[in-house]
């Protein structure tokens, strides 16, 4: 079954829209590839997808050498904003970037309630 790339891209619209501070979303492979997003202008969709796979890769080497089991999210956090990098089911990936005025436990509801709508689209 084929996935709805477009379906996906207009939840991640939506969340973007409706979901104070935050700035974008992205849903991508554990390979680095794309399958839809809403960013930031000047941000390059591909290029964000290959460092959200790489930041899991390392996320869950990390995890494991350190042993703290599964990975659930991989939390960057700068003078400028978030990056958040969350699981979506074993073929996907929620990358989420916020302001750095963000309200982290609101954020962390919202997140978790796109990724069960994101979710339903992949089954």
């Amino acid at each position: 079954m084929a996935i709805n790339t477009e379906k996906l891209g207009m939840v991640l619209q939506n969340f973007v829209a409706s979901t104070t501070d935050v700035q974008g979303a992205a849903l991508v492979t554990p390979d680095g590839l794309p399958l839809g997003a809403s960013l930031p202008g000047g941000m390059d969709e591909e290029r964000v997808s290959a460092m959200s796979a790489s930041m899991l890769s390392l996320g869950e080497r990390i995890g494991l050498e350190l042993a703290r089991g599964t990975i659930d999210r991989i939390f960057v956090e700068g003078d400028q904003g978030f990056g958040i990098l969350t699981g979506c089911g074993e073929d996907a990936v929620l990358l989420v970037l916020a302001s750095a005025k963000a309200k982290q436990g609101v954020l962390m509801l919202e997140i978790k309630r796109v990724l069960t709508e994101l979710k339903l689209i992949l089954v």
